[in-house]
């Protein structure tokens, strides 16, 4: 059996404390508990990155963590670009973020699908046991407060994105980098080429834009007015701003944060 297609059958197995039986069809658990920070480096061009796509989405629908709050992030990374298909949500940026998690977690080489947890551990969604630990022991760890507040897109052509973002670093002992992602709540494919050729895939969260918002400073509160410009052609309601602390060097993420964005005002 493949490796995609032994994840397949054990997606059931990998969230065990997914309040599945008696749910509603299409109800959303609500987002609460401590932020969990869950990256995804994959690419359409991977034919094992589907099942770890739907694993992410399920993430994000279903809200499965015992006392944790998912927050995915789908980043796709384009060394996959040269095989037949080139994958339209992929940047380098998001290539270069994977090898400086290789160079800090110790790894040897970029793959795909990995998962990051918090930016300090890999998850491997063929150990379901593992990846119930890792996401259980996630929730239970410390976090530095994070707020979104002021949010709202201005304008068009372009479109401008504002927030204000808050954080406690009062508790911190290292210094850290603010990050704010804007990603898809949703995106699909009608793939024609490549390892994945003929297929329809559907993503979760996928990041079209990342960018370091400012410095944590040990010990110390964040506070600061974000902006800015969108792609053309991105719908607002179809979106939402994650921001995250993580401690310099691509370290453990102390915090985070997610807010949907909502319709334009002109």
């Amino acid at each position: 059996m493949s490796r995609a297609r032994s994840i397949l059958v054990l997606l059931p197995l990998l969230l065990p404390c997914v309040p599945v039986a008696g749910q509603e069809q299409g109800a959303v658990p609500p987002k609460t508990g401590t932020p969990v920070l869950i990256e995804l480096f994959t690419s359409e061009g991977c034919s094992s990155c589907p099942p770890a796509d739907a694993f992410l989405k399920k993430l994000d629908v279903l809200q499965p963590i015992t006392g944790g709050q998912a927050i995915v992030l789908s980043e796709h990374v384009d060394y996959w670009n040269y095989e037949g298909w080139t994958d339209p949500y992929s940047s380098g940026s998001f290539s270069i973020r994977q090898a400086a998690y290789v160079r800090a977690l110790g790894g040897d080489s970029p793959y795909t699908p990995e998962f990051i947890v918090n930016g300090k551990t890999e998850m491997d969604l063929a150990k379901p046991g593992q990846v119930s630990q890792i996401l259980l022991d996630a929730a239970k760890a410390p976090q530095l407060p994070v707020s979104i507040g002021a949010l709202r897109i201005e304008g068009d052509s372009p479109a401008v994105l504002h927030a204000h973002i808050d954080a406690d670093g009062t508790a911190s002992r290292h210094n850290a980098d603010v990050f704010a992602a804007i990603a898809l709540n949703h995106a699909e494919s009608q793939v024609l080429h490549g390892e994945n050729g003929g297929r329809r895939l559907e993503h979760a969260a996928v990041a079209v834009d990342l960018v370091r918002v400012g410095k944590l400073e040990k010990g110390k509160p964040f506070s600061q007015d974000f902006q800015t410009k969108l792609r053309p052609g991105l719908d607002a309601k179809n979106l939402r701003l994650i921001v995250f602390i993580q401690e310099s060097g691509q370290g453990t993420v102390l915090g985070a944060a997610l807010q949907e964005v909502g319709p334009a005002t002109k």
